[in-house]
């Protein structure tokens, strides 16, 4: 172990930059990443028990829920209730937030939002799926029930924010605000290890992640921005190289690793866009934002786009700042 700096070590080293929490937060982090492990059994099995599949309902989203879905979204919210650091958890998976009605939870000062299992239409073919989750600061009193006010906050109140990837090796990544580090599960050792610290967006990026099956659903600056990633040009290593897994958190992992864009945008199926503002698009803008790159709607940064519902959706680009403001300028000329 000499040399290895654990997630729970590592948090433990970072607690005084927050001097406002007397180890609150670092609580809560640790909670998220027990479910994680937990998660993450599950995920690695799933061939051989009986989770695969469909679990026979729908989210508020009007999609199909797979039962890992079901059981992942279980297992943060009972992680989260029995730490009691979390008073209210905001999921994909719930209509409602789901507010924590244990004792230990009464004066607890966080909101949680969360998507359990980013992704989970890929569990079944073994692709790559994740977490993601998002962490504010309660604006009421504790001692009294949170209301709508503390749950719908932009996303710069964000404390912490971060992602699990379930792949090839389980990795959590995180950001408090003060940069970007990733942590790989050690099976033999049941622990995450600090394996990528300070982790930076490469400055240059030669991918762009898109589901170019809708193409003619497109917004034509999006359109015409697809045709300059593929344009052959050796002064900008054009055309570049075209990836899309399907699970956002994937994207996003190969693209914060590897530099490039992940895009989202509107399409005439779904005019506001398709992605999550406050469990999806917030928590991984933070995350981009915090590894140097950029994140928008095409027109105004995700980060402050105001939130009026928990499901509210919006476009999203994501990646290197050189390739999104490009993005950006291409719908600016279409409009």
């Amino acid at each position: 172990m000499s040399g290895i700096t654990t997630l729970g070590q590592f948090i433990i080293e970072k607690q005084a930059d927050f001097p406002y929490a007397k180890g609150e937060l670092s609580r809560l982090l640790r909670d998220i990443g027990i479910a994680a492990k937990i998660v993450n059994r599950e995920v690695n099995k799933a061939g051989l028990v009986d989770i695969l599949g469909d679990a026979g309902q729908t989210n508020i989203q009007g999609e199909g829920q797979k039962k890992l879905d079901v059981y992942a979204d279980e297992q943060f919210i009972k992680a989260l209730q029995s730490g009691g650091e979390c008073c209210v958890v905001a999921s994909e998976e719930h209509e409602n937030p789901v507010y924590m009605q244990s004792g230990v939870s009464k004066n607890a000062k966080y909101i949680v939002c969360i998507d359990p299992l980013d992704g989970s239409s890929n569990i079944d073919v073994n692709v790559s799926v994740g977490t993601i989750f998002s962490i504010y600061r309660r604006l009421s009193d504790t001692g009294v029930s949170c209301n709508s006010n503390d749950i719908l906050q932009h996303g710069t109140k964000q404390v912490a924010a971060g992602y699990v990837i379930y792949g090839s090796s389980t990795m959590l990544v995180y950001t408090t605000g003060k940069g970007v580090n990733g942590f790989t599960l050690d099976p033999s050792i049941g622990e995450f290890c600090l394996s990528h610290p300070d982790m930076k967006i490469p400055e240059a990026g030669h991918i762009y992640s898109i589901n170019e099956g809708n193409y003619s659903k497109f917004p034509n600056g999006v359109k015409q921005y697809i045709k300059y990633c593929q344009m052959e040009d050796a002064s900008t290593q054009r055309p570049y190289a075209s990836r899309y897994i399907g699970s956002m958190v994937a994207d996003i992992h190969r693209n914060l690793l590897k530099g490039g864009i992940f895009l989202y945008p509107t399409t005439s199926a779904h005019p506001n866009g398709k992605l999550r503002l406050m469990y999806e698009c917030n928590p991984i803008a933070f995350i981009i934002e915090q590894a140097g790159g950029k994140a928008t709607n095409g027109y105004q940064r995700i980060l402050d786009i105001e939130p009026k519902t928990l499901h509210q959706r919006t476009a999203a680009f994501l990646g290197n700042s050189e390739m999104v403001e490009l993005l950006e300028d291409f719908l600016q000329k279409q409009q």
